[in-house]
């Protein structure tokens, strides 16, 4: 099942505020949580520690996984030996993410660790440090990956890369996860922040496009929010998404009739197999609606990114629902019914033969 994930950095925010943003994430049905053992500093060993422990225990009772993102200098500064992770168990944590690696074979020893502990892979590198752990035959179910995030603009990943570097994961049957960036958090674990992303391209679109895209990849599994803190209305939005299905938002046009407005809304729709370059055709609509009257009103030129239902002047493709890849001349017979949002007619690209989509209205 794919999830949902935000971050907290016990550096940056009072444990009581830490606390508040799990309680109200987890009321959003957020079941995955990023901190940094990392950046731990400015008090004591113990109390830090100690406030960090009380932190997942409290994710813990809302039935939260915690990963914690930590480097061979924590085994050294806590006196851990990477074949006793008896430490992190103790910390209350699920996993624990390696923002560094050690040489494969301590990877690999590490994912027999008797509290099946996961272990997380940096999922960003593209070197062939999956395939040394592999070669040591680990535990593959307590494998799992995180792509990194990028608080300095311009230096997130691109597309390519993040694709080649999830792909390789997805081969071996890992769960992946990667970042997006809230508008209204202040702060990550450093102390630049200029949006917080796995994906450059992600730095200034709306969070829940950012989810969509990397759901619509069917690269990543879960999808973690970076920066803290999220606003009530980023997590709902999020918490209302489809992580198994592209689901575009809409706008209709004002004259669309009773039935164009199901078909668009009520349906859930599937590209046909022999694709077409021009449209993504939906055509289950025109036998369920077949003695529909569908009248012509909005014959206008159409762009891409515009939804489209053939009037009865088409015959008997009288009801079928496709959306416009290309900009192309209206016959006179097909209605512009609405059209997909601006931020969101990339995802378009993702939609494949047989694909499945749905489309939710922006009012």
């Amino acid at each position: 099942m794919k999830k949902l994930g935000i971050s907290v950095y016990m550096n940056n925010a009072t444990l009581d505020e830490n606390i508040n943003y799990i309680k109200l994430a987890s009321s959003y049905g957020f079941k995955r949580i990023f901190t940094c053992l990392i950046s731990l500093s400015g008090k004591s060993i113990n109390s830090s520690l100690e406030e960090f422990k009380k932190m997942v225990s409290f994710a813990n009772s809302c039935d939260m996984e915690v990963v914690a993102d930590i480097s061979p200098e924590i085994f050294k500064r806590y006196e851990i030996n990477y074949k006793d992770l008896s430490f992190f168990k103790e910390l209350g944590l699920y996993g624990i993410r390696l923002d560094l690696g050690f040489s494969g074979l301590e990877e690999s020893i590490m994912t027999f660790n008797k509290y099946n502990l996961k272990i997380e892979l940096n999922c960003s590198n593209g070197t062939k440090y999956l395939d040394n752990i592999l070669s040591f035959k680990p535990n593959i179910e307590n494998l799992i990956a995180c792509h990194n995030f990028y608080p300095r603009l311009y230096t997130g990943l691109s597309y390519e890369h993040f694709e080649k570097c999830s792909r390789h994961f997805k081969k071996f049957g890992i769960r992946t996860a990667a970042f997006i960036n809230s508008k209204n958090a202040a702060f990550g674990p450093w102390p630049l922040s200029e949006g917080l992303c796995t994906l450059e391209s992600h730095r200034n679109l709306p969070i829940q496009v950012q989810a969509k895209h990397l759901f619509a990849t069917k690269l990543i599994d879960d999808v973690i929010i970076a920066n803290a803190f999220a606003s009530e209305e980023e997590l709902k939005k999020l918490s209302r998404l489809s992580k198994n299905i592209t689901e575009f938002s809409v706008k209709l046009e004002n004259d669309i009739d009773e039935i164009e407005r199901k078909i668009v809304l009520d349906e859930i729709h599937f590209n046909r197999g022999d694709v077409s370059e021009y449209v993504i055709r939906s055509t289950q609509s025109r036998e369920k609606y077949s003695n529909h009257n569908f009248k012509l009103y909005n014959a206008r030129d159409i762009k891409k990114g515009d939804i489209l239902i053939d009037s009865s002047l088409y015959g008997r493709y009288a009801g079928e629902l496709q959306i416009a890849l290309k900009d192309m001349k209206n016959t006179g017979k097909t209605n512009v019914v609405g059209r997909i949002c601006d931020d969101e007619i990339f995802l378009l690209d993702y939609i494949k033969p047989w694909d499945k989509f749905c489309f939710v209205e922006n009012k």
